[in-house]
């Protein structure tokens, strides 16, 4: 029996554990246990269109967009059309922030500047497979605004860094 615990991995160790305390719970007081699982079921009932929506999301991101699309658009020298396209992409990606790095520094290596990966890295945060859920709990102004700040953020750091970079080679 030891031995099957201590294969167990840690995320099953605690659903173990808490059903364990919910157990307890239940033999001294039912009505409260009763009344946790009422609410755990509105709760989920409220979030599961939701969470339909943003998996439904992220499969079509991922279906859609490569890393190797990515890295053909930010190759080319765009401009100010390039601040655009960093913005874009960097919402638009996805996956883990790491895997990113090595394609990053290969594109910096290829001429990408310093500014656009800024803006790119920045704007990772603005995920649209998660605004309905951050509607659902912000509502739609907070989302907006906060969106639209990020972004305009992202472009001003990604200035600041280039500058900064600039002024520190010469």
């Amino acid at each position: 029996m030891k031995n099957l615990f201590k294969k167990m991995s840690g995320s099953l160790k605690l659903f173990i554990l808490i059903v364990f305390i919910y157990a307890i719970f239940g033999i001294f007081n039912q009505p409260l246990i009763m009344k946790s699982l009422h609410t755990f079921i509105k709760l989920l009932k409220e979030v599961i269109p939701i969470l339909v929506i943003v998996f439904s999301l992220m499969f079509l991101t991922n279906m859609l967009i490569t890393s190797k699309k990515i890295s053909d658009s930010l190759s080319r020298k765009l401009g100010i059309k390039g601040y655009f396209l960093a913005i874009a992409l960097g919402i638009l990606s996805a996956g883990p922030i790491y895997m990113w790095y090595p394609l990053l520094s290969d594109l910096k290596e290829k001429g990408l500047n310093n500014s656009l990966i800024t803006i790119f890295l920045y704007n990772r945060a603005v995920k649209i497979p998660l605004i309905p859920m951050m509607i659902y709990y912000f509502g739609f102004n907070y989302v907006f605004i906060l969106g639209c700040l990020m972004i305009i953020f992202s472009v001003i750091n990604g200035l600041i860094v280039e500058k900064l970079l600039l002024t520190q080679k010469i």
